[in-house]
């Protein structure tokens, strides 16, 4: 019978081979890149060839018997990520305790490290979360608040950061200020002397969106922080629908908190996302599930959350190198191109209106249509129910329609039969 010291000898040395062989490998051809790289020209010209989007809609596993159009909300992940979820995943069941804690968590930092590349920061400041929402409530609840303090925000956050608040409100007695925005608003300035105008000496907070989820209208972050910064009130960016989907660093927003879900544009695994905080800043952010005093400097703490699978945030890396191998200025190209596209079909019709902007400034691949006399909801179950295409119903107070999201692996024949499907509708 093998001793105790005989079986953690045989685990430590299975695990070391796999560790030099499986994990070693690339699960992405490079055949692959290679056929990428093969296409010249400007990010404009390629965002209209459609051999070279052609091979990147292979690498996705996407069900064609229908049409995604809300890869707002979650994105499928490439072919490469999925497998290297998977073997990530297979390698840490052999033995979690061993495998997964001490073999796979380790190599979170080389994903940490790409993260913070890609954005522009220090890898100290960069921490590896389940989603936006998780990243945003860490702020939101961890900067300290005392009865009376005023948040600000608008009418067009998301709904459960605006919970968030509410709860604050109810629990600490705090009190959540709410102003609207024009749609779609093409004027910085104008939004920027809203918040400043909703501002009072109570205001203690700030939370707004770098790109709206409900219209994609993308708002002057860099400008609302440096106005807020010189009042002393600190701003909680949500840039959920923003990170990989277009082009930019921390620098181009000047932010102390930035929050994103990396499942969305990025198609990394589901349940991934990235909180930056300031180094500065990060000592005085409490962590939502506590973690020692000597962490109170540590980015690490705001990822004391338990046990947790090492394959989701490893096979962020797998994201990162898609992402990277497409280019993130064709991406935004090619997604704005796409916007266009099926945008261009509809809009001489009077009976269509667009609730985002035209300017690439100011929109990318999020965008939200009404037709007049058909409720969202009812012109969402149609499109389902008649046509097997997915968008998501919008009813807010300033606007509805359906709010359409295509990704690098729609196909232009795909939008083609979602502008028949519309037309069909108006009609019927």
């Amino acid at each position: 019978m093998s001793s105790r010291k005989q079986f953690i000898n045989q685990i430590s040395g299975g695990a070391l081979a796999l560790a030099s062989t499986a994990f070693l490998t690339k699960p992405l051809s490079d055949s692959f890149y290679e056929e990428l790289n093969s296409f010249s020209g400007s990010a404009f010209d390629i965002a209209k060839d459609e051999d070279f989007w052609a091979t990147v809609q292979q690498a996705f596993t996407v069900d064609r018997s229908l049409i995604n159009l809300n890869n707002g909300g979650v994105s499928p992940s490439p072919e490469f990520v999925q497998a290297a979820m998977k073997k990530h995943l297979d390698f840490s069941n052999q033995a979690p305790v061993y495998n997964m804690w001490r073999i796979l968590e380790p190599r979170r930092e080389g994903v940490r490290q790409r993260i913070a590349r890609m954005f522009g920061v220090d890898t100290e400041e960069i921490a590896l979360t389940r989603n936006a929402s998780e990243s945003l409530q860490i702020c939101q609840l961890g900067i300290d608040l005392k009865k009376g303090d005023e948040v600000l925000t608008t009418d067009q956050d998301y709904p459960r950061m605006i919970t968030t608040f509410q709860q604050r409100e109810r629990r600490e007695g705090i009190k959540l200020n709410q102003f609207s925005i024009p749609v779609p608003a093409e004027n910085d300035d104008e939004i920027v002397s809203l918040f400043e105008q909703n501002i009072t000496p109570k205001t203690k907070l700030i939370l707004m969106s770098h790109i709206v989820n409900i219209s994609g209208q993308i708002l002057p972050v860099k400008k609302v922080v440096q106005m807020a910064r010189k009042k002393g009130i600190p701003v909680i960016v949500d840039g959920a629908h923003a990170f990989a989907h277009f082009t930019f660093k921390q620098e181009d927003l000047d932010c102390d908190y930035y929050t994103t879900s990396l499942h969305k544009w990025l198609f990394a695994p589901h349940g991934t996302g990235m909180l930056y905080v300031k180094k500065d800043k990060i000592k005085d952010l409490w962590p939502m599930m506590a973690a020692p005093e000597t962490m109170d400097e540590n980015i690490r703490k705001f990822e004391e959350i338990g046990t947790h699978p090492a394959a989701n945030y490893l096979a962020i890396g797998e994201a990162l190198t898609f992402h990277e191998g497409i280019g993130s200025d064709r991406k935004e190209a090619r997604l704005k191109y796409l916007n266009d596209y099926w945008i261009d079909q509809l809009i001489d019709n009077d009976r269509v209106v667009l609730h985002t902007s035209r300017n690439p400034k100011y929109a990318c691949a999020i965008a939200t249509v009404e037709l007049k006399g058909i409720a969202p909801n009812d012109l969402n179950a149609a499109l389902w129910r008649d046509y097997r295409i997915i968008t998501t119903p919008i009813n807010h107070d300033q606007f509805k329609g359906i709010r359409v999201t295509p990704n690098v692996y729609t196909t232009l024949e795909e939008l083609d039969r979602f502008v028949d499907a519309l037309k069909d509708q108006l009609k019927s």
